[in-house]
């Protein structure tokens, strides 16, 4: 469907109700591997139409504030990964693996003892929801975490091999990918935040992993890459890992943090033809941006890529923010957006 010029659109996540998951607990430890049920306040047996009814709302908030492209807030996740990556065949989770995450620190994840499959499709009801309840003028968007990312974050007891393990992910993402535009998806957008924390890897055998993701589909694709949740990981480089190496990938658009970092903008010619979801929120801060701060930090790209073909978005998730402050971020990424957009036109 139609775009304005500089579409505006989240990363993915809102900020969740209080009411619905303990935001304390949530803060207090990284993004979940495995399922951590103990994070919900509702019962469980009530959680489905919490989920719903909280997505129906984080809807409203981004129509609200203004957005073009709208997604669920992934309202109904613990972490970015694990409600996908816990519903594969594959995987024992009675009895969970270790693996070390971005920091260095030992965590619980899945652990691999057979061939990794999709047994069914994990978020196509989310996808249906979000049509449902989206305004019909306005496109959706949903993502998935990436194979590359997944295979970093299991304990691998059956492949022995990490490339291997890493595209069995990759064939299971790519017939939800497949899935999701079926049903009425306009971008699925991969999160690969591993990418950035492990290049070498990343060059070794992620963009394999994300080839056999991509086989045959021919919908718009999305890749998210970034240096983490601010909330969790304060410390920022000042570039990218791994980022070029994506240019002859098959993703039609990369998002990129570029606000808390203040990244040069100038390797984004590094990355021709593609769309660029351009991080404009500094979400490290409880401040609320002015408008015209997102308008300068939009700016800033011009030089280097055609506004035909930035998306302003936060740098990331806005899962970790409180709701007013998400909210008033969100507001003024729309407002911001639409100073420069006048001033194109």
């Amino acid at each position: 469907m139609p775009l304005p010029l500089l579409p505006t659109s989240l990363v993915g996540s809102y900020a969740q109700p209080d009411w619905l998951i303990d935001r304390e607990k949530l803060a207090g430890r990284f993004p979940p591997r495995t399922r951590q049920k103990e994070l919900w306040r509702v019962a469980e047996e009530l959680l489905p139409q919490a989920w719903d009814d909280a997505t129906v709302w984080a809807i409203h908030e981004q129509e609200r504030a203004g957005l073009d492209i709208i997604t669920d807030g992934e309202m109904r996740r613990e972490s970015y990964s694990n409600r996908f990556a816990t519903a594969l065949d594959g995987v024992d989770m009675e009895n969970h693996g270790t693996a070390l995450d971005r920091s260095g620190e030992p965590v619980p994840v899945p652990r691999v003892v057979g061939p990794i499959t999709r047994r069914h499709p994990v978020q196509v009801r989310d996808v249906e929801f979000l049509r449902e309840h989206a305004s019909p003028e306005k496109a959706i968007k949903i993502t998935v975490p990436g194979p590359f990312t997944m295979s970093q974050q299991a304990q691998d007891d059956y492949y022995g091999d990490p490339e291997a393990l890493a595209v069995a992910y990759g064939r299971a993402v790519n017939g939800e990918i497949k899935d999701l535009f079926a049903a009425g998806a306009d971008v699925v957008q991969l999160d690969e935040p591993y990418m950035q924390a492990r290049p070498e890897k990343a060059r070794q055998y992620g963009l394999k992993a994300l080839e056999a993701a991509l086989e045959g589909v021919t919908g718009t694709t999305a890749l998210h890459i970034c240096f983490g949740y601010a909330a969790l990981i304060h410390e920022r480089p000042q570039g990218y890992n791994f980022l070029p190496e994506l240019a002859g990938s098959g993703v039609l658009q990369i998002s990129l943090e570029t606000a808390q970092s203040e990244l040069d903008c100038k390797i984004l010619e590094t990355l021709p033809g593609k769309t660029i979801i351009l991080g404009v929120l500094d979400l490290s801060t409880h401040a609320v941006e002015e408008p015209e701060t997102v308008a300068v930090r939009i700016r800033r790209a011009l030089p280097y890529v055609d506004a035909s073909r930035i998306i302003p978005a936060p740098d990331c998730g806005l899962k970790y923010l409180p709701r007013e402050v998400a909210f008033g971020k969100m507001k003024a990424l729309a407002e911001g957006a639409r100073i420069v957009r006048e001033e194109l036109a």
